[in-house]
């Protein structure tokens, strides 16, 4: 552990003399190095802001409007001048939202932010493409094994919630698992509406669409009586993957249309959590698109990365604490996946 932060520590003196174009750093206000780390993923999503830019704000808008901040503070973050481009989003959440000095999940926070951006926007069309730029559908069926009713629910996410096993994980094996049908029987029995009682089952999760952007969550903290631990456990991911992966989790009666076209993903931001349950710090490493080099950035300090320096937040390292907690992938197009 004191090799690794040794090793930290030297890096980050070193990155203070570095200037990258399309990554800046962010200074850390209370504790912010959460939101500082997922804005540096939102700043790499160039869609968001296209879309945001589709929305002229009246002069009399409330300055708390998180929308309105985190517009502002995308369009500042590309001005290098700009000394501290998301302070005034940070007040937005602090006085709505978080807790200053306080320890933020960084899955939460994601998803308080875009629930925000489109709870806050007045221009509804806009809200939806925010929505949709995320948006996972998903349908849970759960067939009852007497009558064979099948009970269906249909849910959305924006970001896919992977559990991790003890060992050595893939993304594919992690996808997998959420996929994976399972039977539910004795005290885990399903009520069904039509049999009126509390029948054997079977539960599953149908994939119905992926959105542009994918964000995967790796479910690396677990609460255990009443105490949550961090697993460090290895989860491997590739900086590319075809839906296909997603195909083989499912069976042939609950794949959906969406993939019969086999489509590609490019990784381009991983939001890393260093530490323990108790004690953490958010950093993250963007991919650019201009270039597509990788670069570091931990609150105000930015550096050059590589993959192999990605690939060192998979975990299941001795003695490393840095481990990746939220993937983010882009759609490829027709052109760039093939």
């Amino acid at each position: 552990m004191g090799e690794y932060w040794s090793k930290m520590s030297y890096r980050l003196r070193y990155s203070r003399s570095l200037s990258l174009d399309y990554v800046r750093g962010l200074s850390n206000y209370s504790l912010s190095c959460c939101v500082n780390a997922l804005l540096q993923s939102f700043s790499a999503t160039t869609e968001l802001l296209d879309i945001l830019n589709k929305w002229h704000p009246s002069d009399g808008i409330d300055e708390k409007n998180v929308p309105l901040q985190l517009k502002n503070a995308l369009e500042a973050m590309r001005d290098k001048s700009h000394p501290a481009p998301h302070k005034n989003f940070l007040n937005c959440l602090y006085h709505q939202a978080i807790r200053r000095s306080t320890q933020q999940d960084a899955d939460e926070i994601f998803h308080m932010i875009l629930n925000l951006s489109q709870k806050q926007m007045p221009d509804v069309a806009v809200a939806q493409e925010i929505r949709s730029l995320y948006e996972i559908k998903v349908e849970t069926q759960v067939v009852c094994s007497e009558c064979t009713y099948i009970h269906r629910i249909s849910n959305s996410l924006f970001s896919l919630p992977l559990a991790i096993c003890e060992g050595e994980n893939t993304l594919e094996s992690c996808i997998n698992s959420f996929f994976k049908l399972q039977k539910l029987v004795d005290s885990d029995k399903f009520y069904c509406d039509r049999c009126d009682e509390k029948q054997p089952s079977t539960h599953e999760v149908k994939l119905i669409s992926l959105p542009p952007i994918l964000c995967v969550n790796l479910k690396r903290f677990r609460n255990e009586d009443g105490f949550t631990r961090k697993l460090y456990d290895k989860v491997a991911f590739p900086e590319t993957f075809s839906t296909a992966i997603f195909a083989a989790g499912q069976s042939e009666n609950t794949a959906s249309n969406c993939l019969k076209a086999d489509q590609h993903y490019s990784l381009y931001a991983v939001i890393v959590h260093i530490g323990t349950s108790m004690f953490g710090h958010y950093t993250a490493y963007i991919n650019s698109a201009q270039d597509q080099t990788w670069c570091y950035a931990d609150d105000s300090c930015v550096r050059k990365a590589t993959w192999t320096d990605v690939k060192d937040t998979y975990g299941g390292y001795r003695g490393s604490r840095a481990t990746a907690y939220l993937l983010l992938y882009r759609k490829m197009s027709l052109n760039s996946s093939g």
